[in-house]
């Protein structure tokens, strides 16, 4: 049990932390590739690696939806379609502003994931969960801002957060879903949801670019990048995948969740390293959504003591 612990713990720390450095990786491939190829070509070498792993461990069976088609397609589509593309393609809009941003938008997903849950079950947060989303949002502005307030009025700040903030709601749906598809192994919700996600993903690039909406690049413009998607394939793409949703069974998503403020981090620190001049605003805002993301944690915790502590008080009682 030990052991498992501390494999959930690496699971979720290393798919952070190559998030958290996918985002300054992108920023220097998108001089070459726009976002949209990108994310396409980031993301079908991954899909045929998961369906062949998965038809090896679990055979043709596991391809069988039943009865789920759409439900796989439609957490499939928010978490490879709607994050994947609008996340690379807000930040690319945003240019070096929106490398920090598009990360802080991904740890802000579980925050999000508290109003999906309160639209779809009436699930109502409790009133200190609604003031940590205050808090991130706060921290949010202060990154997409930078100190100069009157930016969120321009449609050239407002338009890339607006896709930004759906790309963080389409994570969150997806990292819901994984837990609609009970029976189901971590191999084969990753598998499925990339094929669909992906396939969505194509039509829509497909279309986009049959109007001449979305530029087809070059060959040589993708040899360029090739070492840039060889990481972005296998660690962000495969290896992530599938240790978050692993780590996040082990470990249990209340626990989990806590290392998606290892992405924001990360990419400040690359950031830095790159010779990037980071802002006292932007790292005021990146500590402030880190620590909303631990204070409705620890809150979360201490509900869940307090409900255990009270069954426990009634099962001693039926007892006695």
């Amino acid at each position: 049990m030990k052991n498992n612990i501390w494999l959930g713990i690496l699971f979720c720390g290393i798919a952070s932390i190559s998030w958290g450095a996918m985002f300054p990786i992108a920023n220097d491939a998108f001089h070459y590739i726009n976002p949209f190829y990108f994310t396409l070509i980031r993301y079908i070498p991954v899909v045929v690696i998961l369906v062949f792993l998965l038809y090896l461990a679990e055979g043709k069976e596991s391809f069988r939806l039943e009865g789920k088609g759409w439900s796989i397609w439609f957490f499939g589509t928010m978490g490879f379609t709607i994050y994947n593309i609008f996340i690379f393609w807000g930040q690319d809009l945003l240019q070096d502003q929106g490398v920090l941003l598009a990360s802080i938008m991904e740890a802000l997903a579980p925050i999000l994931s508290i109003f999906i849950l309160w639209f779809l079950y009436n699930s109502r947060p409790y009133r200190f969960t609604m003031i940590t989303i205050a808090g991130a949002f706060i921290g949010v502005v202060l990154v997409v801002t930078n100190g100069e307030f009157s930016v969120l009025f321009e449609m050239n700040h407002f338009m890339p957060l607006i896709i930004l903030l759906l790309a963080a709601l389409g994570w969150a749906f997806y990292t819901i879903g994984g837990s609609t598809f009970e029976g189901w192994s971590v191999l084969r919700y990753s598998t499925l949801s990339c094929l669909y996600g992906t396939l969505t993903a194509i039509v829509f690039v497909g279309i986009g670019s049959a109007l001449q909406l979305i530029d087809i690049p070059s060959i040589s413009n993708i040899v360029t990048i090739k070492y840039h998607m060889l990481f972005m394939i296998l660690l962000p793409g495969l290896f992530a995948l599938l240790f978050w949703n692993k780590g996040v069974m082990v470990l249990k998503p209340i626990n989990a969740i806590l290392f998606i403020n290892l992405a924001p981090v990360t990419t400040v620190l690359i950031r830095f390293l790159q010779g990037y001049s980071i802002s006292i605003y932007e790292l005021s805002g990146v500590a402030i959504v880190c620590t909303m993301i631990i204070s409705n944690n620890l809150h979360q915790r201490l509900l869940q003591a307090r409900t255990n502590k009270r069954h426990v008080h009634k099962d001693s009682k039926l007892v006695s």
